[in-house]
């Protein structure tokens, strides 16, 4: 009994303390089994990789390039919080997690952020800009907390420095994120039609479709205050973001798939009762304001059974002693931590 005793009390001083303790830091190698499926779906290594973020559905995409060129999913992560509504991010301080299309470079990675690792998104770009939008420090990062970032668990995050160090190190000087509320399919554009933000939303899935058609990263411009896709703008031209637009002329397997979904969108949407469209939430928090114990329960969208800090509320750990120990009643380990 002195024994099970000692044991007890070890595991349970150290259950907590040590639940990062097999984090590597910036330097972590891919793990072998993320390197079997690499290798099994014709990826390389150090091949380049695009990244796709989900709001609705809290998922990110890592897609890769295979060796014939066009890139391949390669493993789909939950996201570990996200703040705000769906909607693109507009003022400093509204908590609102971006949306757009964003560019990483090397120079973007933090190894040595408060969260464990961290990207940063490069927000504002050319389109915020243009659209006098405003923030600073949005990120994907660590931990389970945002305050307009996208938070991963620090072991997902590891693997998605990882990811990117050996794209970098591949020679790709640019990863494309595609910040998205949802996936773009017709049926989400039908549920989601009565939003104020669909024309945005619209935009956005002209350069989706593009890549849905090609498996390769998206060309982007701004003009006139908007977001173009076309390959042609990638022979070097820059646009004004505040400009004219050159003509574009579209392909005609996007215009048919354009032309397909939006009547297809019609139809799912005819079909449709009225509580089945998605009723639009603005946020309750007001920028600049100190944010209350509500106004942050409604704005975190974070994962089950993760604390704040990105600590699983259970660890995954198993041990002798583990069913001794007196477990968190359920509406204990529920409440915000």
């Amino acid at each position: 009994m002195a024994l099970l005793g000692l044991g007890l009390m070890a595991l349970s001083a150290c259950q907590q303390d040590d639940v990062f303790a097999d984090l590597v830091g910036p330097n972590a190698p891919l793990p072998p089994a993320l390197v079997k499926v690499i290798r099994a779906k014709d990826m390389g290594e150090n091949s380049p990789i695009l990244v796709r973020l989900y709001k609705e559905e809290s998922e990110l995409e890592v897609w890769k390039q295979t060796t014939d060129g066009t890139f391949a999913l390669l493993k789909t992560y939950p996201i570990c919080a996200w703040s705000g509504q769906l909607g693109p991010k507009r003022k400093e301080g509204d908590r609102q997690a971006p949306e757009g299309f964003y560019h990483l470079t090397p120079g973007q990675l933090n190894p040595t952020s408060n969260y464990h690792l961290a990207f940063d998104m490069g927000y504002p770009n050319a389109y915020d800009r243009a659209n006098e939008a405003s923030g600073t420090h949005l990120m994907i990062h660590g931990s389970c907390n945002s305050s307009g970032c996208y938070a991963m668990d620090n072991w997902q995050m590891e693997e998605l420095y990882s990811l990117a160090n050996h794209a970098f190190k591949g020679g790709q000087r640019s990863i494309q994120i595609q910040a998205l509320p949802f996936r773009m399919t017709p049926q989400n554009m039908a549920r989601h039609q009565n939003s104020p933000h669909v024309a945005f939303w619209k935009m956005l899935k002209q350069g989706t479709d593009r890549f849905d058609l090609t498996h390769k990263p998206v060309a982007v411009a701004v003009c006139e205050k908007r977001y173009v896709f076309d390959e042609t703008l990638g022979d070097g031209r820059t646009l004004d973001a505040e400009g004219h637009c050159p003509a574009i002329e579209t392909p005609a397997d996007l215009m048919a798939k354009q032309v397909a979904d939006e009547e297809l969108q019609r139809k799912i949407a005819s079909t449709m009762t009225p509580d089945e469209f998605v009723v639009p939430v603005a946020s309750t928090y007001k920028t600049g304001s100190p944010i209350s114990a509500e106004a942050y329960a409604a704005e975190q969208h974070r994962r089950e059974g993760y604390d704040r800090d990105g600590k699983p509320l259970q660890t995954a750990r198993s041990s002798m002693f583990r069913t001794l120990i007196q477990k968190k009643p359920a509406a204990e380990t529920a409440r915000e931590p």
